[in-house]
């Protein structure tokens, strides 16, 4: 005589009824759509020092983009940094602060970019939800999983918003998904997209980006730098393909654009600390192009897909501010692709390719 076989009653509840459904007197339970989450690196709640401050420790204290000894950089974050680093930094970001929404411009931007692809791709299938999160402050990358869980979504596409991989950017979206899945009893599949320096696409949207911004100047500059945001040279050294894939974007976009090597230049800003980072540095280039007497320069940044306090301060202002101080004359920053028809061209062409196999696109 076989013995009875306890019952999950998880598994019955969820075993679905004749003709598909849930079966008769089952609990509403939100199912049968498909995530899609957009991350970027992040923006603080305000420009005051404590909002400043929360947003810095949480950055650098990140181990994928500090990886010095832990307990001597526990002391300079918390000591040194954190001390004086947030009111210079909050008035870094109140010069281009979003004052209309009271908001960084990369939290505006990549809510426009959510919203657009949204409004691109939800229409050719009804099971598509599109979100946003930052990865370092609000909305959190956990709260956004947690929030597409709760409408139903059983599948997720993680989108880092990096073309080109750094274990620093890239890496650290997928260790703060993974971080929210530890603590989650019901899991969604997450599939990850990677990055895309070489996307047909895109490469077309920047030199579409670069022709158009030109035209519109009554000058032609007799250089174009493509500034990427740096890391230490001790990361490329310990493995790190990022400065590859800086080179092949440019590569592929000089090729499009049909110009000779030497008019389209990459250098690498926003280096922090002592130690060497990936060369050559885009301050310093700026300052001897001036100095050897360049007197026109443009500067796109193609590592950012939206603009923010590295492409508007750093680059728009500092830099402009040290070629005119340096003997140049006329300077232009091109604008990141942010939410323009070809920024979420590409971004659709990345998320479409992605979905394969899930989503009737």
């Amino acid at each position: 005589m076989n013995k009875a076989v306890p019952v999950n009653e998880a598994s019955v509840a969820l075993t679905p009824a004749p003709g598909g459904g849930l079966p008769a007197g089952h609990p509403p339970v939100a199912h049968g759509k498909i995530g899609v989450l957009i991350v970027n690196l992040g923006t603080p709640d305000g420009t005051d020092y404590w909002s400043m401050r929360r947003y810095l420790k949480e950055f650098l204290s990140d181990r994928r983009v500090i990886e010095v000894n832990r307990v001597l950089w526990w002391f300079i974050l918390n000591v040194i940094i954190l001390s004086r680093r947030p009111q210079a930094k909050g008035k870094d970001y109140a010069t281009i602060w979003n004052k209309e929404r009271n908001e960084g411009p990369l939290r505006t931007i990549t809510r426009a970019q959510s919203d657009k692809l949204s409004a691109a791709l939800a229409p050719r299938d009804g099971r598509l939800v599109f979100d946003w999160a930052m990865r370092y402050g609000n909305p959190s990358v956990a709260a956004r999983i947690e929030a597409l869980q709760k409408q139903g979504c059983e599948r997720i596409l993680l989108v880092p918003l990096y073309p080109q991989y750094a274990a620093a950017t890239s890496a650290t979206v997928c260790d703060a998904a993974f971080d929210a899945l530890k603590k989650m009893r019901w899991q969604p599949v997450l599939r990850v997209a990677p990055h895309w320096p070489d996307e047909p696409a895109y490469i077309e949207a920047l030199a579409n980006s670069i022709t158009s911004e030109l035209a519109k100047l009554d000058w032609e500059p007799e250089m174009v730098l493509a500034s990427f945001h740096g890391i230490p040279k001790e990361y490329f050294e310990k493995g790190d393909p990022y400065h590859c894939y800086c080179y092949k974007t440019v590569r592929l976009l000089r090729e499009r654009l049909g110009w000779p090597e030497g008019r389209l230049k990459l250098t690498f800003q926003s280096r922090f600390g002592r130690a060497e980072w990936l060369q050559p540095y885009t301050d310093k280039t700026v300052e001897a192009l001036a100095q050897s007497g360049v007197k026109r320069l443009a500067v796109i940044t193609p590592g950012f897909v939206a603009d923010c306090l590295e492409t508007l301060e750093e680059i728009a202002g500092e830099n402009a501010e040290i070629f005119h101080h340096n003997g140049g004359e006329k300077f232009h920053f091109i604008p990141c692709l942010n939410d323009s028809p070809d920024g979420i061209k590409v971004l659709e062409a990345v998320v479409t390719r992605e979905l394969k196999g899930w989503a009737e696109l």
